[in-house]
Parts: structure tokens; sequence; C-alpha cells
């Protein structure tokens, strides 16, 4: 089964989202923080996709997604963003940053897996 890590300061909104992805087969593990997720990735821990919550305190999910694009060993993670900011400029600089997808709060179990799908479509034709 495929691993997806979850990062989101929202105890409760990761509890959920871990749900969902069990629903979908996957195995979810959730981090309250960027930090702690950055240490298991720089250990050689790897998730098959990353979901990121883009507003989080000292470290935000863009502040993480810039992170990860500027290395290639990660370049190639598919991670899809979180937010509960309706506003478009956000969305569009965290796909410029290298995004593959996003999914608004609250999100669905169907908006989730057509994240995910899109997510991994982009590193399939890559």
């Amino acid at each position: 089964m495929k691993e997806v890590w979850i990062v989101d300061d929202d105890d409760e909104m990761g509890h959920a989202i871990g749900l969902m992805l069990k629903l979908l087969d996957y195995v979810p593990r959730n981090f309250s923080s960027p930090r702690p997720a950055a240490q298991a990735l720089l250990a050689g821990q790897r998730p098959d996709l990353l979901i990121l919550d883009i507003n989080m305190p000292e470290v935000t999910g863009l502040d993480m997604l810039e992170f990860l694009r500027r290395r290639k060993e990660w370049k190639d993670l598919p991670i899809i963003m979180l937010t509960s900011e309706a506003a478009d400029v956000m969305v569009e600089k965290a796909l410029q940053m290298g995004a593959d997808s996003y999914a608004m709060k609250p999100v669905t179990i169907e908006e989730l897996e057509k994240a995910m799908s899109q997510a991994f479509y982009k590193h399939i034709v890559k």
C-alpha cells in the first residue's frame, strides 16, 4: 500500500484526512508541523505522496514546498497543497512553486481522491 504523509497543524483535519486515506486504501502518517516531516525525509524516509497545509505557524506549507522542490531527491515527490483560503492567488503561487495539485478545506473524499489522481498523474507523464 502507498503511504501518504499529511502535514497539518490542525489535528482534527489531519485525522479526518487520514480516515479518508484509509478508506481509499492508503496508509496515512500525520505530522502536526513541517519540521518532523522534514526530519523524517532527511533521515531517509519517503512517502508516496505528501499533503501540505499552506497556513501553519513558524514554517508554512509553502516554505516546505520550496525546501522540497529545491532538492533533486524530492523533485519527483507528488505534493498536494491543502488550503482554507479561497484566494486563487495563494493556490496559483503554490502551483508555480511546484505543487502538483491542491484541495480546499474542508475537503471531501471525492475532492481528495481527484487531487491525488492529478498529483500522481503529473509524475507519471514527466
